[in-house]
């Protein structure tokens, strides 16, 4: 049953993900509003390689960030995120779908060799705040960016800014 609501909410999200990803304009992508901040390119590939995280977040109790390669892809074109996060997608989708529920309060750490980053908590807590509120947060830097370039960005709750006027 829990199953049944991440999809679901993972569905709804995904799709909220994709219409924020295809309207950035290449123009934007080396757009970053301070010096120390990801660019709008990096910040959207970061976006699609979350999701590159699924099957090692619901199947695997520890995230070994050692043998992890971030992989941020072509960031030249949004084409080229767009086609990381779509096959990022389809690989959580599958990561979600062949979880064990009855595994979800497992301890999960996070970590690379000894080292212990993140945990241990319950892999419910981590798939809720890393995974999925983790996209959130990315989303909202990512609007707040494309905003201040002068983009009109899409409504994902309802109506927004742009709608209103």
């Amino acid at each position: 049953m829990i199953k049944e609501a991440l999809l679901s909410e993972f569905h709804h999200e995904a799709e909220n993900t994709r219409k924020l990803l295809s309207i950035i304009p290449d123009s934007a992508l080396e757009y970053r509003p301070q010096p120390h901040l990801w660019s709008i390119g990096q910040l959207a590939s970061h976006i699609a390689e979350v999701y590159n995280w699924y099957d090692q977040t619901f199947n695997i109790d520890h995230f070994n960030m050692g043998n992890y390669k971030y992989d941020k892809g072509d960031i030249s074109t949004t084409s080229n995120i767009l086609e990381k996060f779509e096959a990022n997608v389809i690989a959580a989708q599958q990561a979600i779908e062949k979880s064990d529920e009855s595994q979800y309060m497992n301890p999960w750490t996070m970590g690379a060799g000894e080292q212990i980053f993140l945990g241990p908590m319950p892999k419910i807590q981590v798939i809720r705040g890393f995974l999925y509120n983790h996209l959130y947060h990315h989303r909202g830097e990512l609007i707040s960016h494309l905003r201040a370039t002068g983009n009109k960005v899409p409504s994902l709750y309802g109506p927004n800014f742009e709608q209103s006027k």
